[in-house]
């Protein structure tokens, strides 16, 4: 199977550009929906950010460092890097006796646009606490620190990534494919679509035991914490806070998203094929409004699938349309 055509950009009444790509919707029993290719070997991406942060929490290192719902809500977390943000990974990291030096993430401009300024006016640089990725850092550090293992965390023999390739293919289902080096320097373990989204229904429907309770906080607080997990103006937290609490959204480099939808047991994954952040931004509110979580006039909606283009005139130029048959 090839990709499905999943979202259209049409100007002057022709389409003008299209994304391609595959999509797969899953239960406790296997797949309820999906277009395109299941079986596509994609790298998640930061979407998989809470898989990352299972052995934390099943671990007990959370509980050890006496973690809250808003440190992890920051481990699943690729945030903008605002004060919001930065302040909770720098006093975190300081009760643990550690500092930013001790982070592998390496540093970039946030992009949070008030501390970016500050940083430019300034003549400032940024450090890796601004690094997005920073607070999923924090908790591999917690989690190293829980295992008495060396500095070099991200290595992919170190005790802390055998644990978390452990959890990725237990959750998954599958044997990861392969793996390679994400933009903060942790490995990224690659699986199918559909094994995404098979992980995704099991946080959506945790089972009983240590693991179970381990999906269901990490849901919870992402769904507590909506701006901790991205920012302002960003498509998670916005998703998630027009959903009030009904699912939990995640997006990841290359046009990787996914859903956690506990009211249902649903697990989604999504990868637009050309990276094209556009598209699965799109995608993802098109299957929201699809699962009944968001209605179809949402701000929300409107900003990321339904509503017009404009140039910077103010005059629209076009318009975000689903493909013919998706989703539906």
């Amino acid at each position: 199977m090839t990709a499905a055509r999943l979202i259209e950009l049409w100007r002057g009444g022709l389409r003008e550009s299209t994304h391609l790509g595959h999509v797969v919707i899953c239960d406790a029993d296997g797949v309820v929906e999906a277009w395109g290719n299941p079986g596509t070997v994609i790298f998640p991406r930061s979407s998989c950010k809470m898989i990352q942060a299972l052995p934390l929490v099943e671990s007990g290192a959370a509980d050890a460092a006496g973690l809250t719902d808003e440190h992890l809500a920051l481990a699943c977390a690729s945030h903008n890097g605002g004060r919001i943000h930065t302040g909770r990974v720098e006093r975190w990291l300081t009760a643990l006796g550690l500092e930013e030096e001790d982070l592998r993430c390496g540093a970039h401009m946030p992009r949070d646009p008030e501390e970016h300024r500050r940083l430019l006016c300034s003549d400032s640089r940024p450090c890796q606490i601004h690094n997005n990725c920073s607070g999923k850092h924090a908790g591999f550090l917690t989690l190293k620190r829980h295992m008495n293992a060396g500095p070099e965390y991200v290595e992919i023999d170190h005790p802390v990534q055998r644990a978390v390739r452990r959890a990725f293919e237990e959750v998954t289902g599958e044997t990861a494919a392969g793996w390679g080096i994400d933009g903060c320097s942790a490995p990224n373990f690659a699986c199918t679509v559909e094994g995404l989204a098979h992980a995704m229904a099991a946080f959506a429907q945790p089972g009983p035991g240590r693991r179970g309770a381990a999906q269901r906080r990490l849901v919870e607080a992402m769904i507590a914490h909506p701006e901790l997990v991205a920012g302002e103006g960003r498509a998670c937290t916005e998703l998630m806070r027009a959903m009030k609490g009904r699912a939990a959204v995640k997006t990841g480099a290359e046009a990787v998203f996914v859903g956690i939808v506990p009211e249902r047991g649903l697990g989604i994954a999504l990868k637009i094929a050309d990276g094209g952040t556009r598209g699965a931004e799109a995608a993802i509110a098109a299957l929201m409004v699809h699962l009944g979580l968001l209605e179809e006039s949402d701000p929300v909606v409107q900003k990321y699938l339904t509503g017009p283009i404009r140039n910077w005139r103010g005059l629209q130029t076009g318009e975000m349309r689903r493909a013919r048959g998706f989703p539906g």
